[in-house]
């Protein structure tokens, strides 16, 4: 690991010095996701992320994963009205119906998807040739919020029913699963 001269480790500095960033960055962040439950909680996350902090939802995580049935999609994809009603009662979770609506559309979807290409994992690193890009960026202050591959995803997502699902919300998901590796120069993890 990299460290710089107060013999400390060198990361990204989104992560501060909250022990929750810190863990996220430094074990999840850009490592390569291929499994689709995986992948799944990702989008969903970052579909509630909208609007707010990553660390909220990272807080929240926990109660997320109950909320929703542990990211199983197929289960996810069979949620009725009784429970959304449910999750806009729970305390644990972002109360937002349109996003826990979204969330239940977005299930439908992505079991579609694995319909259509075997996984959602082949659907998605498709984009990338089944390999990460390495942006080089030197500082986070150089970090783009979106690209043209993020708004091509999103259009194609939207196209097949997705919702939330814009350029943006797409970039931080190709991150977050290591499509995309924006850790900085200088970071342990670059």
């Amino acid at each position: 690991m990299k460290k710089n001269k107060m013999n400390e480790i060198q990361r990204c500095a989104w992560c501060k010095n909250d022990p929750l960033y810190i863990k996220y960055h430094d074990e999840e962040w850009g490592v390569p996701v291929t499994d689709d439950f995986k992948l799944f909680e990702f989008l969903i996350l970052e579909t509630f992320q909208a609007g707010l902090s990553w660390i909220t939802i990272l807080r929240k995580r926990e109660n997320f994963r109950k909320a929703f049935s542990n990211f199983d999609f197929e289960k996810v994809s069979k949620y009725t009205d009784k429970d959304i009603e449910r999750l806009m009662n729970n305390d644990g979770i972002i109360r937002n119906r349109l996003k826990i609506s979204a969330a239940v559309v977005n299930a439908v979807t992505f079991c579609k998807i694995r319909k259509e290409f075997g996984t959602f994992s082949n659907y998605i690193w498709a984009y990338v040739d089944g390999k990460t890009i390495h942006s080089g960026i030197k500082s986070s202050t150089d970090i783009p919020v979106l690209t043209q591959l993020s708004e091509a995803i999103s259009k194609d997502l939207k196209k097949r029913g997705f919702k939330f699902v814009g350029p943006t919300i797409v970039y931080s998901f190709l991150q977050a699963c290591g499509l995309i590796n924006d850790h900085v120069e200088g970071c342990f993890r670059y």
